[in-house]
């Protein structure tokens, strides 16, 4: 019996002294916290996708509670996770801008034409690295296979009729459909923006028409009917500059191509 009281006497001494070992690390071990960047945290939306241009919502958290990242960086969060953000930093929120992704194709299945017929994994990633970057004779235009659509957290964006459509409403400038997109196609425009460009080619007419008939010729007719030098053509595609752009749309009316559109 003496045996049994003095084993369980040495592991609850053992256990005790463990104890105050911890104790005694844990205060001085103990890391400072940052009750403003938890607090920060906390009003962050907590879909780490990077769209603020940091690792995810702790470090952006922790930028802002330094004060090397603006209240409103957090594009998903928008006006009001800004508005929170700021109250905690006790801040004006500045002028905040609501973007959303958009795709320059208007190339689908019944205007585009394929150069052969393609029979292997169908993934835009993978296109790259087969004959004319994919089947679609335009090398510039929308896929169709979807690495944007498996690239989006909030179900924004799917394939349409042959190629990638925004739901702009859904879209929470995340920036990952437009980094994932092989040939860059996809590009950030204000929320607000009533024109868009649905072409991403930089072939000469003649080659545009041949892969797709409704891609951006680059005939100028757009640049000249324009009375606000909002729109340009470079690389032999058309480029509206919003900062400009009043949406009276007459380069959309008068574009033979109908390729610059209204945003709905």
């Amino acid at each position: 019996m003496s045996g049994i009281i003095i084993a369980a006497a040495v592991v609850g001494g053992t256990g005790i002294f463990i104890g105050l070992l911890l104790g005694i690390a844990g205060v001085k071990l103990k890391v400072e916290v940052d009750q403003i960047e938890l607090d920060v945290r906390a009003a962050l939306p907590g879909n780490n996708c990077g769209g603020c241009g940091l690792p995810g919502c702790d470090a952006l958290a922790k930028a802002i509670s330094e004060g090397r990242a603006a209240v409103g960086a957090c594009p998903v969060g928008g006006a009001s996770v800004a508005e929170k953000i700021a109250t905690i930093m006790g801040a004006d929120v500045g002028e905040t801008t609501h973007n959303i992704a958009f795709v320059k194709c208007a190339g689908t299945c019944e205007v585009t034409k394929e150069t052969y017929k393609y029979t292997g994994v169908e993934d835009c990633t993978v296109m790259p690295f087969v004959p004319n970057g994919g089947p679609k004779t335009c090398t510039y235009g929308c896929m169709g296979y979807g690495a944007c659509v498996k690239a989006c957290q909030f179900d924004a964006i799917h394939i349409i009729n042959g190629i990638a459509v925004v739901d702009k409403e859904a879209c929470k400038d995340c920036g990952k459909c437009v980094a994932i997109c092989p040939r860059h196609l996809i590009e950030i425009i204000p929320y607000e923006a009533p024109l868009a460009v649905s072409c991403a080619s930089k072939d000469k007419g003649k080659d545009v028409l041949a892969g797709c008939s409704v891609g951006c010729i680059a005939c100028g007719i757009c640049v000249k009917q324009c009375e606000f030098d909002a729109i340009h053509i470079e690389n032999n595609i058309a480029h509206i500059d919003y900062e400009k752009c009043t949406g009276c749309g007459k380069c959309a009316e008068k574009c033979p191509k109908k390729i610059i559109k209204f945003q709905k």
